[in-house]
């Protein structure tokens, strides 16, 4: 009976250990799984862009400070600050007052002198009839003189008359031409005051934005001293930039073909494209860069004045690359490489990488850069993208999303 009791609980001893390796291959089993978990996506041909990245810095293409051409007192504003004016529009008006009087004295001024011309003139033109007159008298006493009809003093007498009304004629022409003078004068000054009233509609020079108003109504002006409001031109605009010296011949020789195109935007992704229109006549020492300049049209008003935008010139378009997600490339040992899947198998792929290239300036929406690779891939290869720490060479994947350019 004893021995009964003992062989049973030997069996029972022997079969739990037995048990518990079961139910652990059991849950190892079931554990198992098909592959490591990974992204991964396809390798395509793109036509991607050559581009020189910058920050540039917006600016009007035509700036003007209003200022006044007169002195006095600013009686109207006809406009409101911060809006869009067109060129001609009335922006101030300066008090005319004391300038219509000074107008009105200088008109009258004029007139005298017009009249004092006209005197001498008549007076000339008396002068002129007795001169005639007397010469011809000291002509006749001259000859009667010579046949001893006259005395030599009657003909002395005569000649001499005639010489002083000469001489009273040529005062006549001299006080014609002071007389034509002060009217010429006159006319000068009062075309002067005549521009100046003028003057006193301030009109804008140029189509663009009104900035900040700097005098209100009331406010007393100095000529060209003061300034009244700052126009801005922002259609078209400009934007200007620097590149590295290095990359100046190739700009050069590409822009001497046509104009290159430029693209610029902000961090909230608005872009806009342009055209490089001025290339800077000389490399800054200090940074080594040269200074660009591209001009948008912005009828969209995206770019602002004073602006700083992330810069794209674009050299050239390279068709038919290779390209991968950046977050693809690897760096090993012995260079770059890449996961390439085949048949559910991770294999390691040696590559070359000729660039990087982001599709769109940076925003909240930007795409993520991709990698122009030159050899080791083909277009249609599987590579993998996010989760190579878990892999090695010849280990099982499983894609967690479908294939996908990148």
């Amino acid at each position: 009976m004893k021995a009964n009791r003992t062989l049973t609980l030997l069996c029972i001893l022997i079969c739990i250990p037995l048990a518990s390796c079961s139910r652990v291959v059991a849950h190892a089993n079931t554990d198992l799984p098909e592959g490591v978990p990974v992204h991964s996506t396809r390798v395509i041909l793109q036509d991607v862009p050559l581009e020189i990245a910058a920050v540039g810095n917006v600016e009007a293409v035509e700036r003007v400070d209003v200022k006044p051409r007169i002195a006095g007192q600013i009686k109207t504003v006809a406009f409101v600050e911060g809006q869009n004016v067109t060129k001609g529009q009335l922006l101030f008006t300066i008090d005319r007052d004391t300038m219509s009087r000074q107008q009105a004295q200088q008109q009258a001024e004029l007139d005298r002198d017009i009249a004092m011309e006209q005197q001498a003139v008549a007076v000339a033109a008396r002068d002129a009839a007795s001169q005639k007159q007397s010469q011809s008298e000291a002509d006749i006493a001259v000859k009667l003189g010579q046949l001893g009809v006259l005395s030599g003093q009657t003909v002395n007498q005569a000649v001499t008359a005639s010489d002083t009304i000469r001489s009273s004629l040529r005062a006549d022409q001299a006080a014609i031409a002071a007389a034509a003078g002060a009217v010429k004068a006159d006319r000068a000054r009062l075309a002067q005051t005549q521009l100046q009233l003028n003057f006193a509609d301030v009109i804008a020079p140029i189509s663009g934005r009104a900035g900040a108003i700097a005098v209100k109504a009331g406010n007393v002006v100095l000529q060209n001293d003061t300034t009244l409001v700052t126009l801005l031109q922002l259609a078209p605009i400009r934007v200007t930039f620097g590149i590295p010296e290095q990359a100046l011949v190739e700009v050069q020789r590409l822009s001497a073909t046509g104009p290159l195109e430029v693209e610029a935007g902000s961090g909230d992704g608005l872009l806009a494209k342009g055209r490089l229109d001025f290339i800077d006549n000389f490399v800054d020492p200090t940074t080594g860069t040269v200074r660009l300049k591209a001009t948008f049209s912005n009828v969209d008003r995206v770019l602002w004045p004073g602006q700083f935008v992330n810069v794209r010139l674009r050299l050239r378009v390279d068709s038919h690359q290779i390209v991968i997600p950046q977050s693809a490339v690897q760096q090993g040992l012995d260079g770059r490489y890449a996961w390439r899947v085949q048949s559910n198998v991770a294999t390691m792929v040696p590559i070359t990488v000729l660039r990087t290239y982001r599709p769109t300036i940076s925003s909240s929406h930007a795409a993520s850069e991709i990698a122009v690779v030159g050899s080791g891939l083909s277009s249609g290869d599987m590579i993998v993208t996010e989760g190579q720490l878990r892999l090695t060479p010849g280990a099982r994947v499983s894609s967690l999303d479908a294939p996908s350019g990148p």
